[in-house]
C-alpha cells in the first residue's frame, strides 16, 4: 500500500477529479499527500511600451504564491489526510519526477490529459510520459466526458 502519494495538479477540474479517489485511498492506507502544480517558467513581464513591470523573480514568486494559494485551497477534498503543497517550476514531467523522488513518493496518481487526435498521439501527454519514465507505479484517473466526476 503506498504511504507517500504525489498528486500533480494543474487547475483544471478535470485534473482535480482524482482528490477524492486519491483522500479515500489515503485515509484507508494512512498515506501522506503531496499536492504539486508545476508553472512555466516566468519571463520578465513588459507592458506595451517595451518596459520591464516585473521582473521574472518577481513573476516566479507571485506564480508560487498563486499556486501554494490554488493548492491549499484543494486540500479541502484530503480533510484528514497528512497533505504538503509545492510549487515547481519548469517542464511538468520533468518536474514531477524530480519532486517524486524529493519527496519520496511510492505512487504518483493523476488525471489523463486534455488532449486529443492527432497531438496526442505525436506528442504524448503528460501522464503517458510519466507511465514510459517514470519508475513509481502512477495510477491515471480518465475523467467522465458527461459532466460528472
Amino acid at each position: 500500500m503506498a504511504k507517500l502519494i504525489l498528486v500533480p495538479l494543474d487547475q483544471t477540474g478535470d485534473a482535480e477529479a482524482v482528490l477524492p479517489l486519491v483522500a479515500d485511498a489515503a485515509r484507508g492506507g494512512g498515506a501522506e499527500v503531496r499536492l504539486l502544480h508545476v508553472a512555466p517558467i516566468p519571463d520578465n513581464v513588459l507592458n506595451a511600451d517595451g518596459h520591464v513591470v516585473a521582473y521574472a523573480d518577481q513573476e516566479m514568486a507571485r506564480l508560487e504564491a498563486e499556486g501554494l494559494d490554488y493548492l491549499r485551497a484543494q486540500e479541502v477534498h484530503l480533510i484528514g489526510v497528512p497533505t504538503e503543497c509545492a510549487v515547481r517550476f519548469g517542464d511538468p514531467v520533468k518536474e514531477i519526477l524530480l519532486e517524486a523522488e524529493a519527496f519520496g513518493a511510492d505512487l504518483i496518481t493523476l488525471t489523463t490529459g486534455h488532449r486529443r487526435g492527432l497531438s496526442q498521439l505525436i506528442l504524448g501527454g503528460t501522464a503517458q510520459q510519466l507511465c514510459r519514465r517514470s519508475e513509481l507505479p502512477v495510477v491515471i484517473l480518465r475523467p467522465r466526458t458527461d459532466g460528472h466526476s
